[in-house]
């Protein structure tokens, strides 16, 4: 299968870095690139050979993008990023709900859950992704069992998943008065790990292109030192990834100290999660961030000679009042960065205009809002964090996976620089195409075989489950409607004018 596609801006890789090629067009043989070009210098020889046409016109067609912490659940970010101190801890389990806790979720809806996820990353231009779900609404994790049938959906949908379950050996609890503190199973902790192997093997079993298996443990709190060096243990033997989400809390950084005697970045290495396969969202709290020392004591620099990539997710770490300092500091270090989207909507367009915007605040200069840095974290940088650098861009002989964004949107205003005028005026809703391996995973907001109007019922059907039970965590046992008041009060009347 022979595919041309054409595009009046094409985001071309030139062997160094990105460029922009004007009315270009790009060659797909089965699932390689085999020719990039201006439209009007495309060889005569392939013109006879071309199965299919895909002609994009007003639009940027660009690598496909890379989401290394992609929402595959019910975004919980809704419900709980309005909330202060005290609310957030009503939100979070409750000491007693250890002992009592349980799955929100049927196994159906569980997979159901992750199904309607995937069709979302599809719909807004994301072409490889690695999960991430919230544990709250779960008995205690993610099972091999689910992650089995979300890889089957996933490579039927054509999206390309680096997967594993999710798993941990304590939780995350308030005590009876308010302490916030980590209750722990460490069964389940090594239960989880045997589950984790058992899928990583299986996804390598089935030798798909589009499955690869990770090791995907908690956050670090939440894990015991002997469950991270098992986990390092199997990974090393695997040759396989780990992400870990660390260096990203102000809790996080104070238990570990308190409970181990060294920080969240000295606790990686002494446990073997320091090297070059490891995966950190978000690393924002190190040294040089304000709120620890405000000063760079070697942080980066250790990280930076480790290999480490670091995941930033800046439309969610905005909205939960959090920052990167900053990213041109993380990349003159050399640390390899990409991004991610944490929460709904996985919207990557949106995450690199707040990014950029974070940028000229921190720095106080507009020139700092630099568009490509955030481009490449989405593609090239991705690609390295994956040790796959046949993705992240548009040359001859790398994996096609592309992405596009419709630019002729009235709404979008004038049109001047591509890449500057989608994250000023659009947002990843703007996708007209998602390529994988040279197949076409959605077209003009179409996917094949999907039913989006019954996926917004049962995201909605889904998020009611998720929202009524987060009463029965909280330590007060309040209703979903205390915990979560409207913006405005409902009327329960008619409101009518006085006579």
């Amino acid at each position: 299968m022979r595919t041309l596609l054409t595009a009046d801006h094409v985001i071309a890789f030139d062997g160094t870095g990105h460029t922009e090629l004007r009315d270009g067009a790009v060659l797909v043989d089965q699932d390689r690139i085999v020719w990039v070009g201006p439209r009007a210098s495309s060889p005569p020889a392939t013109a006879d050979r071309v199965d299919e046409r895909i002609e994009l016109g007003p639009a940027v067609l660009m690598p496909g993008l890379i989401d290394l912490d992609a929402l595959t659940d019910v975004d919980h970010l809704l419900l709980d990023s309005w909330s202060d101190a005290a609310q957030a801890k009503r939100l979070t389990w409750s000491e007693d709900y250890f002992d009592r806790r349980r799955h929100v979720f049927t196994e159906a809806e569980r997979r159901r859950v992750r199904e309607v996820a995937l069709v979302q990353l599809a719909l807004h231009g994301i072409t490889s992704y690695m999960p991430i779900a919230s544990e709250v609404h779960s008995e205690w994790a993610e099972s091999a069992d689910d992650f089995f049938a979300m890889a089957d959906f996933s490579r039927r949908l054509g999206l390309r998943g680096f997967l594993g379950p999710s798993y941990r050996s304590g939780v995350g609890v308030v005590t009876a008065d308010g302490r916030r503190d980590v209750r722990f199973d460490e069964q389940a902790g090594r239960d989880g790990l045997d589950d984790a192997i058992r899928f990583v093997d299986g996804i390598r079993d089935l030798d798909d292109p589009l499955l690869t298996g990770v090791f995907l443990p908690c956050r670090i709190e939440t894990l015991t030192p002997a469950l991270m060096a098992a986990t390092a243990a199997a990974a090393d033997e695997r040759g396989a990834l780990v992400r870990i989400h660390a260096l990203q809390g102000e809790f996080e950084r104070s238990y570990i100290q308190a409970t181990y005697g060294r920080t969240p970045l000295e606790h990686l290495a002494a446990h073997g999660l320091l090297h070059d396969r490891v995966i950190v969202p978000h690393g924002t709290v190190i040294d040089v961030n304000p709120r620890v020392h405000g000063e760079d004591r070697g942080d980066l620099a250790r990280l930076a000679a480790a290999g480490v990539a670091i995941v930033h997710c800046p439309l969610t770490n905005a909205r939960y009042g959090s920052e990167l300092v900053t990213l041109s500091r993380y990349r003159d270090a050399g640390i390899v960065f990409a991004l991610g989207t944490d929460s709904f909507p996985p919207d990557l367009v949106r995450g690199i205009d707040t990014g950029v915007s974070a940028a000229k605040l921190q720095h106080g200069d507009t020139a700092a809002g630099d568009v490509a840095a955030y481009v490449d974290a989405a593609t090239l940088g991705g690609a390295a964090a994956l040790h796959r650098p046949d993705l992240g861009r548009i040359a001859v002989g790398a994996t096609a996976d592309l992405t596009a964004f419709r630019l002729d949107d009235v709404r979008m205003g004038a049109v001047d620089d591509p890449l500057r005028t989608l994250v000023l005026a659009g947002t990843a809703r703007d996708a007209c195409l998602t390529m994988v391996g040279g197949r076409v995973v959605m077209r003009d907001g179409e996917i094949p075989g999907i039913d989006l109007a019954e996926v917004r019922r049962d995201m909605q059907a889904l998020f009611d489950t998720m929202r009524e039970a987060y009463g029965e965590r909280d330590r007060y046992r309040g209703t979903a409607g205390e915990l979560f008041p409207p913006v405005y009060p409902i009327a329960d009347a008619t409101l009518t004018e006085d006579e």
